[in-house]
């Protein structure tokens, strides 16, 4: 995302920020302001009307606008002017403030007003509704200009209006108080228009700490690319946050670590094993181990932006099928190298018996070859091989026994050996019983004890295959007694390198059977495991074809 862009979203987001709060300022202050202006104008009436109701119950007053309405005569103007009436209105409208204070008869006729000039003449306002008994408050423009006004009748002894009382306040002194308050609300709202600016200026700065500066265009994007790569990959993904709680998992981590929805939960929690655990907290950087019944190649990388630690990212990747083709492919080399020692040997034979043939000595070369028949096929450098009759493990073993004959170590069969039936698993044995012979091997080779020897002992236990497998080497060497079988993927240098034993023991298992050890052993006298598989043994004795 480019700057422009970025400069262009906090833009928009500041003036939308702004604008609803300056709209929020002007609704309210245009509320507040109609309240006031209501309010001045409930003032300025009420106090209008009191006025004159005051008044109108002044009995000067009353009996004065009696007696002027009672003659048949017209008012006095003149008289007027310097009266009692005018007296009185003048003082009153000096003493409160007022606009005006009108007097009139039931004519409508001024008695007293401001303007002496206008003393004697008819009110320009109506005045039949008063005259009729009523109270009339209203905003009324007159000869004064716009004035708030209340109207109140004089009564008479015997309570007949006989004249009005009208009180009026100019519409300025009203609201002469509204340009400190208009000043008041122009300082609130520019505060408040202030305060969101600067409000917004910390959420902004708030959201890019906690985004990484990373915008919304951006954050479509992510999650856009994250949801296509995650899901179309084959490799589990595990992203953990500095706190340890799982952040993203995608479905080939949550299949391969047999979780459910993880999310939000910390590792701690979660059904995995500890080297897993360490792994994806960063404690380690790589290791394998065994989930389930699968191998997994685990992989942790820090994730860091702006050097900024975020985490780590754990990656899974399914290594089953490729280690289980790696034993495979060994077992077959293995048996392979046998066949070539075998025809190696089988070949130094023919030339021997070729060459008494053409030396002429066929009573030496038919001795020869019948001394080849009774002896049988090649012989293995393996003790007690003739005690496994199985045609595969017998080739096996002996292949194993060539290989350890080559790195100074004699495989001995054991003298309780006793197989009836033959193997029909002959993958998952070779891959068991192969890795732990290799195992041995490298142990008695490391080891401090001569001669070096490994001793192999099969059993058949129904349709099961049980096997031991002890060396001469110095032991494991640091055994776990609450562990029957390596299980995890922790690396030991002698037996193994941390991968085949978990592996040999999930074949095992799968089978029904398992995988343990017998003893750690000590210098001087070697670890002894032991293996079982299900299912591995036709248990129905081999018939040996018959010579035509």
């Amino acid at each position: 995302m480019s700057p422009r862009r970025r400069v262009r979203f906090a833009t928009r987001a500041l003036l939308l920020h702004l604008a609803a709060v300056a709209l929020v300022v002007a609704l309210c202050t245009g509320v507040y302001l109609a309240l006031a202006v209501q309010q001045l104008r409930a003032e300025a009436e009420s106090t209008a009307l009191g006025i004159a109701r005051t008044l109108a119950e002044d009995a000067q007053v009353r009996a004065a606008v009696a007696a002027i309405s009672a003659s048949d005569d017209e008012p006095d103007a003149e008289a007027l002017r310097d009266g009692e009436l005018q007296q009185i209105a003048a003082a009153v409208t000096a003493r409160t403030g007022a606009l005006f204070v009108v007097i009139t008869d039931d004519q409508g006729i001024r008695l007293a007003h401001p303007l002496p000039s206008r003393i004697g003449e008819v009110v320009s306002t109506p005045f039949a509704e008063v005259l009729a008994g009523h109270e009339v408050v209203d905003w009324q423009a007159g000869t004064l200009g716009e004035s708030a006004r209340a109207k109140v009748p004089v009564r008479d002894d015997s309570g007949t209006p006989v004249g009005e009382i009208s009180v009026g306040f100019e519409r300025a002194g009203v609201f002469d108080d509204l340009p400190p308050l208009l000043t008041a609300l122009a300082l609130t709202a520019a505060s408040a228009l202030t305060l969101a600016l600067l409000t917004f200026l910390l959420l902004r700065r708030r959201w890019e700490r906690l985004t990484i500066g990373v915008q919304p265009e951006e954050l479509v994007a992510l999650v856009q690319n994250q949801t296509a790569v995650l899901d179309g990959v084959g490799d589990g993904v595990l992203a953990v946050d500095q706190d340890g709680v799982v952040r993203v998992s995608n479905a080939a981590a949550d299949r391969l670590l047999g979780l459910h929805d993880p999310v939000g939960h910390t590792v701690d929690t979660l059904p995995l094993p500890p080297i897993v655990r360490d792994t994806a907290i960063g404690a380690r950087d790589r290791a394998e181990a065994v989930v389930g019944d699968r191998m997994l190649y685990l992989e942790s990388r820090a994730v860091r932006r702006d050097g900024r630690a975020l985490g780590d990212v754990l990656i899974v990747r399914d290594r089953t099928d490729l280690i289980a083709l790696t034993e495979r492919l060994e077992a077959v080399r293995t048996m392979t190298s046998a066949l070539r020692v075998q025809r190696h040997e089988f070949a130094n034979r023919l030339h021997v018996a070729a060459g008494l043939l053409d030396a002429g000595r066929v009573d030496d070369a038919r001795a020869f070859l019948g001394e080849l028949v009774s002896r049988g096929p090649v012989a293995f450098p393996v003790t007690g091989l003739d005690l496994v009759g199985d045609p595969f493990l017998h080739a096996f073993l002996g292949a194993k026994g060539v290989e350890a004959a080559e790195r100074g170590v004699a495989l001995r069969i054991g003298d309780e050996t006793h197989l009836i039936g033959t193997v029909r698993r002959a993958e998952d044995v070779a891959s068991v019983l192969g890795n732990l012979v290799d195992n041995a091997v490298v142990a008695a080779v490391a080891g401090t004890r001569e001669p070096r020897w490994v001793d192999v002992s099969v059993l058949s236990d129904g349709d099961a295959l049980v096997v031991t497998v002890a060396d001469s080497g110095d032991g494991l060497r640091e055994p776990d007694p609450r562990t029957s079988a390596v299980e995890d993927g922790s690396e030991d240098a002698v037996h193994g390198h941390g991968i085949g034993l978990p592996l040999a023991t999930e074949i095992a298992r799968r089978s029904g059977g398992d995988l343990w050890i017998i003893d750690p052993g000590s210098p001087g006298n070697g670890a002894v495991f032991a293996a079982r598989l299900g299912d591995a043994v036709d248990p129905a004795p081999r018939v040996p074809k018959e010579d035509p």
